[in-house]
């Protein structure tokens, strides 16, 4: 049995803290919250794990050996550092940190004290996304051209952080998952417009070694609630719909098929379209916190490293990072390779 603690019981702290007390090979022991109101709540909904606001008590628990932390972005780093340097392997709501050098510091601390980092990409866990993977690494789309994300609605403005850092990790996750490739280089513009010199609109562009590019276009500002995603392939193309209640993924067979026109002709390469059927392939309904709650307890019984680890969470504070750095220099920025 793994015994859980979890710092913060605000806004994903009791979803983490209902999955993990449901899982057979976990049990929630202890919730540490600073609010007085939450630390109620959490009372109310575990009465017996021991509530409390001070984190050393959950780090001093030799039966605590999983922390999960869902706390503002800006606390992840020193509270997975301490989690670490303590002994227990950690879950880390994303993004992982607000800062590259502090990702990297944590996936050394990690290595070195020979424990799990995991990081909270839920939508990894999706079973639309999982059968997205299966397709690509099949090879069943051929080789991938582009993939062009939207994520847009009206609000949820947060106070913390603008609108890349909430809602492009997602996709970003979701997008190096899928790959497995790094971006060489990434284009942003954004825009605020609520007085607060936090970016509510954003447009990202990653440029790759092999000509796959992608985009993500990104809004607190919409009056329609968007969560799209086309990916395109040599062979076929996929429209990944998350809002849709039932066929989230539809697989198109249409593509272009190029052809050497006649040298003779002004038209020397010749563009011709190929349309087939479309495929909406049954999907597995678990839900994406459950299945991702499994894995991470069995990352730690087994000792094996989780999809979503440390590394994963680095690649995309590196490039929200460099996001920022675009938008407000209006440059391109190169990435690490």
């Amino acid at each position: 049995m793994i015994g859980i603690g979890l710092v913060g019981y605000g806004y994903w702290g009791p979803n983490l803290a209902r999955v993990f007390s449901s899982n057979k090979n976990a049990k929630l022991l202890a919730v540490c919250e600073q609010k007085s109101d939450r630390a109620a709540l959490a009372r109310l909904h575990h009465p017996h794990a021991f509530i409390t606001p001070d984190f050393e008590r959950l780090l001093e628990n030799p039966e605590i050996h999983a922390i999960l932390i869902a706390t503002p972005v800006s606390s992840h780093f020193p509270l997975a550092k301490a989690a670490l340097l303590a002994g227990k392997d950690v879950l880390v709501e994303k993004p992982l940190t607000s800062k590259v050098a502090d990702s990297e510091e944590l996936v050394r601390l990690a290595k070195e004290q020979g424990r799990i980092l995991a990081v909270d990409h839920t939508f990894v866990y999706t079973g639309a996304i999982q059968k997205m993977k299966q397709l690509i690494d099949s090879n069943d789309l051929g080789e991938l051209t582009y993939f062009d994300s939207v994520r847009i609605n009206l609000g949820l403005f947060q106070h913390d952080v603008n609108v890349v850092w909430d809602l492009a990790a997602h996709d970003l996750a979701i997008l190096f998952y899928l790959i497995q490739a790094r971006p060489i280089s990434v284009q942003a513009m954004g825009a605020c417009h609520a007085g607060n010199d936090i970016e509510n609109i954003a447009y990202i562009h990653l440029t790759f070694a092999n000509n796959f590019i992608a985009h993500f276009h990104l809004n607190w500002l919409a009056p329609v609630k968007l969560r799209r995603t086309l990916i395109g392939g040599t062979k076929k193309m996929i429209v990944y719909d998350d809002m849709e209640p039932s066929e989230k993924i539809k697989i198109y067979d249409k593509g272009i098929i190029v052809k050497d026109g006649d040298t003779n002709s002004l038209y020397k390469t010749l563009v011709d379209y190929r349309t087939g059927d479309m495929v909406a392939p049954k999907l597995a309904h678990k839900e994406a916190l459950v299945s991702e709650a499994e894995h991470f307890i069995d990352c730690v019984m087994n000792r094996t490293p989780s999809v979503t680890d440390g590394t994963a969470g680095l690649r995309v504070v590196e490039v929200l990072e460099a996001t920022q750095q675009s938008i407000k220099t209006g440059q391109k920025i190169s990435l690490k390779r």
